[in-house]
């Protein structure tokens, strides 16, 4: 199964989704329940994308692009 975003299909292996407790203030199950959500797209390893799309999407993706070159 893959990602279908207008004409680029991105295959499921550029994803990763990881789910961790979420931060800050919160009701009594804050500190128990996992409840944030993580979605890392692996621009670096992707063959989706051309490079002229992945160095706009390095510029845009600014202080959230990874050492490893995830979003």
């Amino acid at each position: 199964m893959a990602l279908q975003v207008g004409p680029v299909l991105i295959p499921d292996s550029d994803l990763s989704v990881q789910f961790t407790r979420s931060g800050g203030p919160g009701g009594q199950n804050v500190n128990k329940v996992s409840s944030a959500v993580q979605l890392r797209f692996d621009l670096a390893g992707t063959q989706a994308l051309n490079a002229r799309v992945k160095q706009r999407l390095r510029a845009l993706a600014g202080h959230r692009l990874t050492d490893d070159g995830a979003i």
